[in-house]
């Protein structure tokens, strides 16, 4: 019997970047010879889908979204908070380009590590390099069961999925500035903005959330994993 619970439309791994903890004291002095941090403002893109990929990104501050893109239409694979990576998939001899786009939600700051170092201390460091597989393989567990509840889910729980999500593993608390604006949300829920806003007022309405401007409160998450789970 599948056990529903572990299907999320969360858009963040539930699993801690613990690369760099592995890197000797030299190796740590050498990487930050071979990185630079970059500050990017809020709407800023970060790296485009089909660009030469010549880093890769680490979030030290900030949050930002992750999506394809046609030229029409976008989809959005995640959302990255601080202490996560970006460009993993570039770390592949067959993918030289960036295989997605990534923008900034609000200010962020990214620490971009040299390629070919990275490369070489995935070669040289067994730890690190287990640890980025782990991270690898967490994504892509993440992914799936996103796109599982995207295609499956109904909307409320889709939606309760998101508002999870945001509370329990990218602000870590269940009161928070919500720098998203609905239409935000409904990319990320894959939903309109007038349903979204029509489902934040029931949620208002039934006592499971409060929304006032940018300030968010989860008042009832038990309830709304409730819906996540049967949604």
């Amino acid at each position: 019997m599948v056990n529903k619970e572990r299907f999320s439309g969360c858009t963040i791994s539930p699993h801690h970047c613990r690369c760099f903890e592995m890197l000797t004291p030299d190796e740590r002095v050498s990487m930050d010879s071979h990185s630079v941090k970059v500050k990017y403002k809020k709407g800023e893109t970060i790296c485009k889908q089909g660009a030469l990929a010549s880093h890769i990104m680490y979030m030290e501050s900030g949050l930002a979204k992750v999506f394809l893109e046609d030229g029409v239409n976008s989809l959005v694979l995640k959302i990255i908070p601080d202490g996560n990576m970006l460009g993993l998939s570039s770390v592949n001899s067959e993918n030289n380009t960036y295989q997605y786009s990534a923008m900034a939600y609000i200010d962020s700051e990214i620490k971009q590590i040299d390629l070919r170092f990275f490369k070489q201390m995935l070669g040289q460091n067994l730890l690190f390099a287990q640890e980025v597989i782990n991270i690898l393989g967490s994504n892509s567990v993440q992914i799936n069961g996103r796109f599982f509840c995207l295609t499956h889910k109904q909307s409320y729980g889709r939606l309760a999925d998101i508002l999870l999500c945001l509370s329990e593993r990218i602000f870590r608390k269940y009161d928070f500035e919500l720098p998203l604006s609905r239409k935000d949300l409904a990319e990320l829920s894959g939903m309109s903005p007038e349903t979204v806003i029509r489902m934040l007022k029931k949620f208002n309405d039934d006592g499971l959330i409060r929304m006032e401007g940018k300030s968010f409160s989860l008042l009832d998450p038990i309830r709304m994993k409730r819906i996540s789970e049967t949604g």
